[in-house]
């Protein structure tokens, strides 16, 4: 029987090989590669391999229980099904950062420790800019760059926090929950929050996400930040700042979500908010919660894709992406399948009974309900609202069937590619199949399950907050209308706060040239000056400075204790007078 290997070698070898097939067999390569990872997961069983002694510490790649599993698996689903939508882009750059990023991803899930965790962790950072970058357009690359710096920032406190604990513990061991504090704990914290696009470290997401390719965007979902929810329940399962911070991240996600424009924008915020759940849940530190978040990751994974993919139809089959460009161009009669499997995404996201939302978001609700934890129970149930609201209501029906205030003139709109609408249609039977079977999922949860989705009062109260945002976007749908209107968030601080150190720094550099100009200038003088008083005195009292003249040995042959004398002289003169001016200050 053939040992298991890391998930993360298939990944690594495909990204290799990618550039140099045709392009038939690259297309199965591509498809044999997830599910050459998913096969290896299925006969992995859980403890620890791949072990590495590095530097005195011993180096774990391989740590398989049921918390990495579960992550593991969506991971690989993820990639087979965002490969299969991205099968006819002919781009290398695309395929082998993809291949490289998911593997990295599946790196840090099964990390044991700090260090490795760290390697994958910068690895994922360094392939996923790629996928902006691939679209090769100005946005993109300034965006691409602004998303690197804030990882690469990010990374540098992981690995600063890494270090501390190393050196305060010394253990690199990542196999359960960090305790002590300290400064390593806090920066670790930080680094992992980053990721997780915790505000006000957030808007590196609604800014990178909308610039990426069309199917760039679907895998920039799904690794990043359900990576750093992975980190988040192995090492700080109970920190109460995490359920604060989350139920405020639901709601602040959601609210800006709301006020967008850009399609792809809007959804990017709702991943704020759809994440702020799972970093609740984590807080809350029960098993039910906990549970919740690592459920609630695994089936937003898979419909966030799909809102992903369908939004993304609509930009490759009309080159438009704001709601305001879209409306009154009746796309539900042209590309009538991207709003069937877009509206699938949607129920699921906002937990419509048998979809995948309805059996893994309401489980940290309930547990923050069970907690007595009310002003969180009321944050996210307030965020549940506005998930509806901006995700089932107001993006479809701008972008399939508002009507626009002027005519519009005529577009050509494309016909999807068939590997695009398979690669929709296998997330959507999955958020389907999830949503009715919630026991396929509930087995493979890291804790004991004891939480029933389909109670009558669970359901009735749910259909009540559902139907009751319906009635209220349709009296108020005018109020919903999108706008130009280009919203700040948090990432002006960093951008204008940027441009204007950028500018001290110049203006410094500017100023030190001068002095150095200026005290260069009084330098040679006083050079010039120990060399031939004579002439020198003769050019300061004219007040010439620049014509005080060079020494000419041939010229004045001065003795040289005259030079060293003079030069003795002036520089005891400016002793002095710098002494007298500091005596007389108060």
């Amino acid at each position: 029987m053939i040992e298991p290997f890391h998930p993360f070698l298939p990944y690594l070898v495909g990204a290799l090989l990618v550039p140099f097939l045709p392009r038939g067999p690259k297309k199965a390569l591509l498809l044999l590669v997830p599910a050459l990872a998913f096969w290896d997961l299925l006969r992995m069983p859980q403890g620890t391999y791949w072990q590495v002694p590095f530097l005195g510490y011993q180096l774990v790649l391989g740590q398989v229980d049921k918390l990495s599993l579960v992550f593991a698996y969506v991971f690989v689903i993820m990639s087979f099904a965002g490969l299969l939508y991205a099968l006819h882009v002919q781009d290398d750059l695309q395929h082998v950062a993809t291949l490289v990023y998911a593997g990295s991803a599946l790196g840090v899930v099964f990390a044991g420790d700090l260090f490795t965790l760290y390697v994958f962790w910068e690895l994922m950072a360094v392939a996923s800019v790629f996928l902006i970058w691939a679209k090769r357009e100005p946005r993109a690359l300034a965006a691409g760059f602004r998303y690197l710096l804030v990882h690469l920032f990010g990374g540098a406190c992981l690995l600063a926090g890494i270090v501390l604990w190393a050196s305060q513990h010394g253990s690199l061991a990542f196999s359960g929950p960090l305790t002590g504090g300290g400064w390593g704990f806090w920066l670790i914290l930080l680094g992992f929050t980053l990721n997780a696009a915790v505000p006000p470290l957030h808007p590196w997401l609604p800014d990178a996400y909308p610039e990426a390719t069309i199917t760039g965007a679907v895998f920039l979902t799904a690794y990043t930040t359900k990576a750093a929810v992975y980190t988040l329940l192995r090492a700080f399962p109970g920190v109460e700042v995490l359920a604060w911070s989350g139920a405020v991240m639901a709601v602040y996600g959601v609210v800006w979500a709301i006020v967008e424009n850009d399609i792809r924008r809007l959804l990017a915020y709702h991943i704020v908010s759809q994440v702020g759940y799972m970093v609740c849940g984590v807080g809350l530190g029960s098993y039910l919660s906990m549970n919740g978040s690592a459920a609630h990751a695994f089936c937003h994974i898979l419909y966030k894709a799909l809102l992903f993919m369908g939004t993304g139809a609509v930009i490759y089959s009309t080159g438009l992406r704001k709601m305001t460009d879209l409306q009154g161009r009746d796309l539900h009669w042209q590309i009538p399948l991207s709003l069937v499997f877009y509206m699938v995404g949607a129920f699921s996201i906002s937990a419509v009974p048998l979809f995948s939302g309805f059996i893994c978001k309401p489980m940290i609700v309930a547990a923050a309900a069970e907690g007595h934890r009310v002003a969180i129970f009321l944050l996210l149930h307030l965020a549940s609202i506005g998930t509806w609201l901006c995700i089932g209501l107001k993006l479809p029906y701008y972008t399939w069937f508002g009507r626009a205030d002027r005519p519009r003139e005529a577009i050509e709109v494309r016909p999807l590619p068939l590997n695009m609408t398979l690669g929709m249609a296998f997330l959507a039977f999955l958020c389907l199949f999830l949503g009715i079977f919630p026991g396929v999922l509930y087995k493979i949860l890291p804790y004991p399950v004891h939480f029933h989705p389909y109670e009558a009062k669970h359901v009735v109260d749910t259909l009540q907050m559902l139907l009751a945002t319906v009635v209220g976007v349709w009296l108020l749908i005018g109020r919903l209308k999108p706008d130009e209107a280009i919203t700040l968030d948090t990432d002006w601080f960093y951008r204008q706060g940027a441009g204007a150190f950028l500018r001290l720094c110049f203006r410094l550099a500017s100023l030190r040239t001068s002095l150095q100009e200026g005290v260069g200038k009084v330098v040679a003088a006083m050079i010039q000056l120990s060399k031939n008083p004579l002439l020198a005195a003769k050019a300061l009292m004219k007040g010439d400075l620049e014509g005080i003249p060079a020494y000419d040995p041939d010229r004045y042959r001065l003795p040289v204790g005259v030079g060293v004398m003079s030069a003795l002289l002036l520089l005891s003169a400016f002793c002095y007078l710098l002494f007298a001016s500091l005596t007389r200050m108060p």
